[in-house]
């Protein structure tokens, strides 16, 4: 018989203590980034936050185990987590080849966004310049600089906090000559109007409002633009790319193609949704 994992370890000392009823209110999922660990527990459960959370530090070998206490707050995404067991918050994140150094306290990390930054990182040629407007610490711009190798990847990010990290994982991954970290909020920096190849706009819950920005950084030749957003779960792909076709219309864009892309699921009756918007200089024939 296969030995229980780790949260079903931790459950069934919760049943000897509290009984059955309190021991299925302890979810299954956790989220591990590097040697800190994050966890959705209901409030329900906050008696045993202390005996739950130092049990489940020592079963997963980690430093620091902390709770999702409400969804990220303002345009600058601040996580909203309370430290449950251990000390530490700063912790280290390694994916496909990519380093990423950061505060799990202070700046977002999504897991469930792995196989996209996977697929961004293949898109570029080493032609290309590619501008990433909401750069976080890196997600895409360090990938994409790591893989695809293009000429130049010009990352924005505004919170000084995680533009810190940004600076500290181009240096950690040795991407100096590659990527250029840019303090400042994009809609007002300067930038290379009319020098861009590509743009990625991963804001959330809705990167639309800022088609315009990028479409203007796009070069006269045109270029491909990345729009992140959310939609209902029932639209699917035709809700995410209608509304992204819609708003590039608006702009005046030639539009050539659309495709769209479902990342992951986000929260009850949601989805997020990522749209590969292909504008020109004039609409040659109906968008695909």
């Amino acid at each position: 018989m296969a030995r229980p994992g780790p949260v079903e370890r931790v459950r069934r000392e919760l049943a000897g203590r509290r009984g059955p009823a309190w021991a299925g209110r302890l979810p299954d999922g956790y989220q591990r980034l590097g040697r800190v660990v994050l966890v959705r527990w209901p409030e329900a459960l906050r008696p045993e936050f202390p005996a739950l959370a130092d049990r489940l530090r020592t079963e997963l070998h980690a430093e620091t185990v902390l709770r999702f206490a409400g969804p990220a707050e303002g345009e600058d995404r601040v996580p909203r987590v309370e430290r449950l067991a251990g000390g530490s918050t700063e912790t280290e994140v390694r994916e496909d080849g990519v380093r990423y150094r950061f505060d799990a306290a202070r700046l977002l990390y999504s897991a469930g966004n792995r196989a996209e930054r996977a697929r961004m990182a293949r898109l570029p040629d080493p032609s290309e310049t590619v501008a990433d407007l909401f750069a976080g610490i890196g997600y895409f711009a360090l990938p994409i600089a790591r893989h695809a190798r293009p000429r130049r990847v010009i990352a924005v990010e505004r919170n000084p906090e995680s533009f810190a990290s940004l600076r500290t994982n181009v240096a950690l991954n040795g991407l100096e000559d590659r990527v250029d970290p840019v303090l400042g909020d994009n809609r007002t920096v300067a930038l290379p109007i009319g020098g861009v190849d590509r743009v990625l706009l991963g804001y959330l819950p809705d990167a639309r409002p800022w088609i315009p920005r990028a479409l203007e950084l796009l070069r006269p030749e045109g270029g491909w633009v990345h729009v992140h957003l959310i939609v209902g779960a029932g639209g699917g792909e035709a809700e995410a790319v209608g509304s992204v076709r819609e708003r590039a219309g608006s702009a005046g864009s030639g539009v050539r193609e659309l495709r769209g892309r479902r990342v992951k699921a986000y929260g009850p009756g949601r989805e997020h949704w990522v749209v590969d918007l292909r504008v020109g200089p004039a609409l040659e024939g109906p968008a695909r």
